[in-house]
């Protein structure tokens, strides 16, 4: 505790820090009428599957667990379908989840959380409002180039 009757707020640590955040995030993030709508009337999240994904997805982030698998995109690009996924979306998403890092942590790691937050906000966003006839360039490794 601090003088001023507050605790203190530590870095996040650990995968219990991770946990606390995630879950605090979407506590906050599920009673927010513009994210609500996405979350629980569209998306019609089932927190209890989607939490453990997020975690593990932050914890590879954040801790370098490598807990992580899958492509974080999709998802976002098939609710996109759904329901046109706009700034306004992310930059409230990125809003709350700045607060909630804010509220409980402080130090490199929650930093960190906030600006790895907003790449993936913006990268979305961006990606969601690309022409889909954009070509999007592959680099594929074809092993050494020969002699002519």
């Amino acid at each position: 505790m601090t003088s001023t009757g507050s605790p203190t707020r530590t870095d996040i640590a650990d995968r219990d820090d991770i946990r606390r955040l995630v879950v605090e995030f979407y506590s906050r993030a599920f009673q927010d009428e513009l994210l609500r709508i996405v979350f629980v009337d569209v998306a019609k999240m089932n927190i209890g599957e989607h939490l453990p994904v997020m975690c593990d997805f932050w914890g590879t982030v954040l801790l370098g667990e490598r807990s992580y698998r899958g492509g974080a995109f999709q998802p976002h690009a098939r609710l996109h379908e759904q329901v046109p996924l706009a700034a306004r979306h992310f930059d409230r998403w990125l809003d709350i989840w700045t607060r909630t890092v804010d509220d409980l942590f402080e130090g490199d790691v929650a930093s960190t959380a906030k600006l790895r937050a907003a790449r993936v906000a913006q990268a979305f966003l961006n990606r969601l409002e690309q022409p889909a006839s954009t070509p999007v360039c592959v680099y594929r490794y074809a092993g050494p180039a020969t002699g002519a």
